[in-house]
């Protein structure tokens, strides 16, 4: 044949088929598709051939590619030919060039267009549709694991001398185990678990897996909580440790006990937070009060673990049994008065309650635990020290606008009041124009507030971390900043923090709030024994296969 070119390039037609493959269409090189090689081998009982000439296309449309592979795999699927479109070396570009005669530039869309003819050539043969002589062939029952190529090129007119090709990867197939942990790292209910493994069943890589385990997965931890009163709780606190695998010592954690505004919670956090919290507790019928506190801690039997409790200030107030609201005497540790304007930041020593009588310094009700099993709340002291700066910031100072600026989904109400959460106050931290808004005495403020969170209030605490709170409470009172119980207790009870307030932090808890949330709406009103076992559930790992992208989740 002559040197010139073909009128179209012979990589716009499917080397399977023959068909033109439309511009926008998907294009399959053969010598990258190995699997798709070995089912044209199986299929056609012939390899690919003469990958190494010019007069032959080198890849595969969409169509021929969905249909061999899914045959392959042993899909309900097969070709509409039993011999293929076969290429060979054309004599002429006029009579005998496939790819001068075809024009695929006169196709049209529509119902009534002609379809582009394909001819049946001597350096071109048609593909040859099954009948009688030509079944459809039985895919293999196991796919092919041979190291041998698939793919072959023909480096002359012989068929019998082909190139080799890398050996394919091993097909791997998921384990029970591996499955149940791709459930928990995409955070699936129940049902898209079952319909994403059924997905995978049908494309043949499951190993042995039930599908249907799923609708039953809570069911490992379901007969370690009871349902009374509209209170969910664990009936079973030691077995249901030796049922996750992990030793039950109260010591290692802490109880957080809080409400949001749909239910109320009790779980446990591990020091260190390396572990993921455990809820024990779950009512949406119980209120946030007193009697609910001491109803929960009973039916948990708290008496018998003794944890260390955290919570913010009111719940602290329920669980020493203080009168709530704007009280004289607040603090649960001394006889702070709140009211004693004149005295607040230069008396630090305040009378210590010895014992809390009912009816006296603003105690309503028996203390449930021992003041000295109550932990500071770091998260909400951070929170409460915000709220103090922004209430001092002028509404029409620049500063205040940058905020409202930044944080349109809140209301200019919350602004005003300082009402912040954790991760809003770590994007201003972050914020490098926030503090070039504000005059010398908030500026110096704003910047020991930075120091203490990070100093003392976080993962890290400072060896000057007494003088890093003593320039706070300083530049907090030139401000004008008004005390309030969180400020008092860096003011007055600073031994009663913890070494790593990052470890012993109540944020973690906080988080659960968000993590339950999912499970809520699943259940749709059933808050019962069966969500609690599910949640559980989820924070299992069965299989030690160590994945290249891990999930950001934490895990036991």
């Amino acid at each position: 044949m002559s040197s010139r070119k073909c009128k179209y390039d012979a990589d716009a037609f499917c080397f399977i088929c023959g068909q033109f493959i439309k511009v926008r269409d998907v294009k399959y090189e053969l010598k990258t598709s190995h699997f798709l090689c070995e089912a044209y081998e199986a299929y056609f009982d012939c390899p690919v051939r003469n990958q190494d000439k010019p007069w032959a296309p080198h890849v595969a449309c969409s169509y021929c590619k969905r249909c061999l592979e899914g045959w392959y795999r042993g899909e309900k699927r097969s070709m509409k030919f039993a011999i293929p479109r076969i290429w060979r070396e054309p004599k002429d570009h006029i009579t005998d060039c496939y790819f001068c005669m075809v024009n695929p530039s006169k196709r049209r869309r529509g119902k009534n267009a002609k379809p582009i003819e394909y001819p049946d050539l001597e350096s071109s043969s048609a593909p040859i549709a099954h009948d009688l002589t030509r079944p459809v062939p039985e895919p293999p029952k196991k796919l092919s694991q041979k190291s041998s190529s698939s793919f072959s090129s023909c480096t002359s007119n012989s068929d019998k001398e082909f190139l080799p090709t890398p050996e394919q990867p091993k097909h791997y197939l998921i384990t029970s185990e591996d499955f149940n942990d791709l459930i928990r790292d995409l955070n699936l209910p129940k049902n898209k678990a079952e319909l994403l493994g059924s997905r995978l069943k049908q494309w043949n890589l499951l190993d042995d897996v039930k599908i249907t385990d799923q609708r039953t997965r809570h069911e490992m931890f379901t007969t370690f909580f009871t349902k009374e009163n509209g209170l969910c709780f664990c009936n079973d606190i030691k077995g249901m440790f030796e049922a996750i695998g992990i030793p039950c010592v109260p010591s290692e954690w802490r109880l957080f006990i809080d409400s949001s505004t749909k239910s109320l919670k009790a779980v446990l956090l591990h020091n260190g937070n390396k572990l993921p919290s455990l809820p024990i507790a779950h009512s949406v019928h119980l209120k946030e009060n007193y009697e609910s506190v001491k109803i929960l801690l009973e039916s948990v039997k708290y008496r018998e673990y003794n944890w260390e409790l955290i919570g913010d200030f009111k719940m602290v107030g329920f669980l020493m049994g203080l009168q709530g609201g704007y009280t004289k005497y607040p603090c649960y540790l001394c006889l702070w008065d709140s009211r004693a304007d004149s005295k607040h930041y230069i008396q630090r020593s305040w009378p210590v309650r010895t014992e809390l009588c009912v009816g006296k310094q603003n105690v309503k009700f028996e203390p449930i635990v021992e003041a000295e099993k109550v932990l500071m709340p770091p998260l909400h002291i951070k929170l409460g020290l915000m709220k103090q700066f922004v209430k001092k910031l002028d509404e029409t100072s620049e500063a205040f606008g940058y905020l409202k600026k930044n944080f349109p989904k809140l209301s200019e109400a919350k602004v005003k009041a300082g009402v912040f959460v954790g991760p809003q106050i770590r994007q201003i931290f972050a914020d490098e124009k926030f503090p070039t808004l504000l005059n010398r005495t908030q500026k110096a403020s704003w910047n020991s507030f930075k120091a203490v969170v990070s100093g003392f209030l976080g993962n890290n605490k400072a060896e000057n971390y007494e003088k890093l709170v003593e320039d706070m409470l300083t530049n907090f009172k030139a401000m004008g900043c008004r005390m309030s119980l969180k400020v008092h207790m860096l003011h007055a009870h600073l031994d009663k923090f913890k070494k790593n307030m990052g470890a012993y932090s109540e944020e973690q808890g906080e988080r659960f709030h968000q993590d339950i949330m999912n499970f809520e709406q699943r259940y749709q009103g059933q808050y019962n024994e069966n969500m609690m076992g599910d949640y559980i559930w989820g924070l299992l790992r069965e299989s030690s296969y160590e994945h290249k992208r891990k999930s950001k989740s934490v895990h036991f």
